[in-house]
């Protein structure tokens, strides 16, 4: 089955702010819209309408939920396939049910696309209302095989269709050598991804590098203890904030870092690792969720226990002392995302789609 002609409706958050799961969703309306398919996007996360109604807690819900539930209808009556991207907590109950059920009342056969990296904890809470709505669709597809055993666990089947990494804008700069010790961190500023730890590794890395630097690429709630954690460091002068960065600035980034940093304390499979591989960047990440799954200790990346600037620290003085291991890492993880380019995802993603349709037509047929 080809892409021409296929009518998607695609339903997910799209950027700014450009998260992982947004950043997924724009590229694969991008990618399915070149091989001819014909995309209808469903933000989840629309600009509220009027904007002053986003700034009134607990109304701006209903603000932006009946536009979407509108958008919704209108997208299901002109798609052959509905492809969902799905979070945890409220973003499941808010945006993937109802899009489960309108396409369901509407005959339009459904894809879930689940990405949250917290999703056993919202299933044990969770677990009865996800499963009557499950039973509605025709495929649960997930990134890594860290979900699918999380999904195993509660009785709920799921296949792997990666996340896919552009590789025509990550890529390396060239024959690189580390010169500078550039480390890079690149999450959101929020508590789940304990950016703290990642300076004060860095401050330990500076004690004994003295020439090296921090990006910090992100934007959030954490943004200002975390600017004053780097003053009390002492480390105003080289460490850097960038606030969010646009997908080609964040690949130009890379292609000026010599390690990347993944200090997060839950994750399912972080793009950002798969970014920074591409780009020829080594990565030294907590040893969290999905991570042991992408990427394996010591071959791939170098892993570490989450919330510990020390072991963090002692990992990015290892790859700077030892340029041989920081060559094999480099190669290592450039062969390792050539899983995640779509020529390998179309595929699968495409079987999918022609298996929901095909059972959803003879569901019909026989009724």
């Amino acid at each position: 089955m080809s892409f021409s002609g296929l009518r998607v409706g695609l339903v997910g958050p799209l950027p700014p702010p450009a998260g992982g799961m947004a950043n997924q969703t724009r590229q694969l309306a991008e990618l399915l819209r070149t091989a001819q398919a014909d995309v209808t996007l469903v933000q989840t996360n629309a600009p509220y309408q009027p904007a002053w109604a986003g700034r009134l807690p607990g109304l701006r819900a209903g603000f932006r939920l009946l536009p979407y539930l509108q958008a919704l209808w209108r997208a299901t009556g002109r798609s052959d396939v509905l492809h969902i991207m799905a979070n945890s907590g409220w973003s499941w109950h808010l945006f993937a049910v109802p899009a489960i059920w309108i396409a369901r009342w509407r005959g339009v056969p459904v894809v879930v696309n689940y990405r949250g990296g917290e999703a056993a904890e919202f299933l044990n809470g969770a677990q009865a209302l996800v499963r009557r709505s499950m039973a509605a669709t025709a495929a649960l597809l997930v990134p890594s095989a860290f979900l699918q055993e999380v999904f195993a666990r509660f009785g709920m089947q799921a296949t792997i269709v990666p996340n896919i990494i552009d590789l025509a804008r990550f890529h390396p700069r060239g024959p690189k050598v580390v010169e500078s010790a550039h480390l890079v961190v690149a999450r959101n500023l929020e508590p789940l991804y304990d950016n703290a730890t990642a300076i004060r590794a860095f401050h330990a890395v500076y004690a004994q590098w003295p020439q090296a630097r921090l990006t910090v690429a992100g934007s959030g709630p954490d943004e200002q203890p975390l600017r004053q954690l780097v003053a009390a460091l002492g480390l105003d002068a080289c460490v850097h904030f960038t606030g969010r960065l646009d997908r080609d600035a964040m690949a130009d980034l890379y292609r000026q870092a010599d390690i990347m940093l993944n200090p997060s304390l839950a994750d399912n499979m972080p793009n950002s690792l798969l970014e920074s591989m591409a780009s020829g960047v080594p990565v030294v990440s907590t040893r969290v969720g999905g991570v042991p799954y992408m990427v394996e200790d010591g071959v791939t990346a170098l892993l570490v226990p989450p919330a510990d600037p020390q072991a963090m620290a002692d990992a990015c003085l290892l790859l700077l002392r030892d340029l041989g291991l920081w060559a094999r890492l480099q190669q290592a993880g450039l062969a390792l995302v050539q899983r995640y380019t779509w020529s390998e995802v179309a595929p699968l993603l495409a079987a999918h789609y022609r298996s929901a349709i095909t059972t959803s037509r003879n569901i019909h047929k026989r009724g």
